[in-house]
């Protein structure tokens, strides 16, 4: 069983493996993501935010994920490259991972254990944010249709 988020090993897009106490004190948005989404504009939204409040302890991270429509096909490298380009994304992205399944990643399994969604735990499409503060605790759930700027009064108070 996780002990807490910081014990969670994630793997970078290129191909490091690393945990997440790298980020201890900071305040994290953890999303998975998925460049042919139809809300890819929201790539956008949160580098926006990244930038805004990195130097305040703000850290953004991408989890791409296959497992809605198809839309995360491309390979780990390919997906960095067009984040990049297409949407300016410079936050942390990460490999491929499954949200939900017999092979879903278990930082998914913890967020969800901490943040049930409504009725259900499954995450049930591409841009579910998790908002998590300094200590480690997952504060609150955003659904994927929830616009990234609606996050910014829950993270100021945590900043």
């Amino acid at each position: 069983m996780t002990q807490s988020i910081y014990d969670i090993e994630v793997k970078k897009n290129t191909g490091e493996t690393y945990k997440l106490d790298e980020y201890k004190g900071q305040v994290m948005v953890i999303v998975n993501t998925a460049t042919k989404c139809g809300l890819k504009g929201q790539f956008e939204d949160l580098e926006e935010i990244y930038q805004r409040y990195k130097d305040q302890g703000l850290v953004v991270l991408g989890f791409p994920c296959n497992q809605f429509a198809n839309q995360e096909p491309e390979t780990d490298d390919t997906v960095a490259q067009t984040c990049k380009i297409n949407f300016g994304v410079t936050f942390p992205l990460h490999a491929k991972i499954d949200v939900n399944g017999k092979n879903e990643h278990p930082l998914f399994t913890y967020l969800k254990e901490q943040q049930n969604g409504l009725f259900n735990s499954k995450i049930k499409w591409n841009f579910t944010k998790f908002l998590i503060d300094r200590e480690g605790n997952v504060v609150k759930r955003f659904a994927p249709k929830d616009k990234p700027q609606n996050m910014i009064e829950d993270i100021e108070k945590l900043i």
